[in-house]
């Protein structure tokens, strides 16, 4: 049960209530005031201070301060009158129970009221930083609009420009040839009458006459087209080389992973088939296969004969190291024979080998 504080006093003027509750080591933070317009409460435990009140007050406006083991509550009145007491007289405990409900029902409704004002406040006040950066992206989207128009206005006065320039320098070489031509012309026809005028002193043939005219003619079209064909072009040589291929397919048509792979495998066989090895001089070229001297190593392991199945997977391994099974066989044998090191040894490079294929043909 809690302990009902009694010893408080108040005061009071037209417009506000001072209560004074003492709480031995009260703080703020264990403090829990409750207060709406008819009813206050204290919970500090184990004491508990509770008060109906005789007016409504304004619960927004009130304060309550907490120090000095006491809470001085100042209450606003809603009506500028004199209280004749604190609490309402005559009581029962079904109306303060009501009246606790009905305060408790005010809270919610305040707290809700508050929690959907603030919610309102700030999806206005997202609306308007929305509007703000919508506004703001637009005055840029109508500057780079009006960046790209101000180049490309630019970029059309230049080009215009351009064409003009062409234009009158095209304009100025038809002159110049027109002009060239003229003379041309005007040469020719002076040496026509000059020929004419000779022709006529010497009473020439007429079939001279109309040779001459044919050879002045040619000479003009001869002049014409030196005038129209181009300069001939520089002498030169272009030195073609080509990649080497070992391959007789052209490069792009090759698929080059493809083609090294093949080539590094041969590389190996053509290494493990290497006869310096003296074990494979005796040997039959059936007998070079790694394979073999598996099968024939493990028909020796059958036989309990380890010595001998350890040579054959000596031998196979020489041929080929990336076989993983001829070292867990040779393995086998070490531990057969009780070499326990070199079982592990070979274990642990089959392990290795493994891993390295399972790597390269699942990247993933």
């Amino acid at each position: 049960m809690p302990l009902q504080v009694s010893d408080y006093s108040w005061q009071q003027t037209m417009t506000a209530v001072f209560i004074s509750v003492p709480l031995r080591g009260v703080c703020v933070r264990d403090a829990d005031v409750f207060c709406t317009e008819n009813y206050l409460k204290v919970n500090f435990a184990p004491f508990l201070f509770e008060v109906f009140l005789y007016a409504p007050i304004d619960d927004e406006s009130s304060k309550a301060k907490i120090g000095n083991d006491t809470i001085v509550f100042t209450l606003h009145k809603k009506e500028a009158v004199m209280w004749e007491t604190l609490s309402v007289s005559g009581v029962d405990k079904k109306m303060m129970q009501r009246i606790r409900e009905k305060s408790i029902l005010q809270a919610q409704e305040k707290a809700k009221e508050a929690t959907e004002a603030k919610a309102a406040a700030r999806r206005e006040d997202q609306k308007y930083a929305l509007n703000v950066m919508m506004k703001i992206e637009e005055e840029e989207r109508k500057k780079i609009e009006q960046m790209k128009e101000n180049e490309r206005v630019k970029a059309t006065k230049e080009l215009e420009a351009w064409k003009k320039r062409q234009r009158k320098a095209e304009e100025q070489k038809r002159i110049q040839r027109e002009e060239k031509l003229h003379q041309q012309e005007k040469q020719i026809e002076e040496e026509r009458k000059q020929l004419k005028c000779k022709s006529l002193t010497r009473n020439s043939p007429s079939r001279n006459h109309a040779t001459k005219e044919r050879i002045s003619e040619n000479m003009f079209s001869e002049k014409l087209k030196e005038d129209s064909i181009p300069a001939p072009r520089s002498i030169g040589s272009i030195n073609v080389s080509f990649t080497p291929r070992v391959f007789p397919t052209a490069l792009r048509e090759s698929q080059v992973a493809e083609e090294e792979e093949w080539l590094h495998k041969q590389a190996e066989a053509r290494r493990a088939l290497n006869t310096d090895i003296p074990e494979l001089r005796d040997l039959k070229e059936e007998e070079k296969n790694p394979e073999w001297l598996k099968d024939k190593g493990n028909k020796l392991f059958a036989t309990e004969n380890y010595l001998a199945a350890i040579n054959a997977y000596n031998l196979a391994i020489r041929l080929n190291n990336k076989i993983p099974l001829l070292y867990l066989n040779r393995a086998a044998c070490h531990l057969k024979l009780k070499n326990l090191h070199k079982a592990i040894e070979d274990s642990s490079k089959a392990y290795r080998i493994m891993k390295l294929h399972l790597r390269l043909t699942h990247p993933t």
